[in-house]
């Protein structure tokens, strides 16, 4: 699954980790994330995410 990051704060999602303290289990792929997800850092919404590229 791949990663995304917020393009104002640079926190990274991680569906591995998900985002436990609000309710995410890991495993949680970005797609998957319940329509009123933040950014737990900045509070910005899912649109504010960019998929980090993959490395090459």
């Amino acid at each position: 699954m791949r990663s995304y990051v917020c393009e104002l704060c640079d926190y990274t999602y991680y569906p591995a980790e998900g985002d436990p303290d609000n309710g995410v289990k890991p495993g949680t792929a970005f797609e998957d994330l319940p329509d009123g997800w933040v950014c737990p850092v900045c509070g910005a919404d899912k649109d504010e995410f960019q998929a980090v590229p993959d490395k090459a």
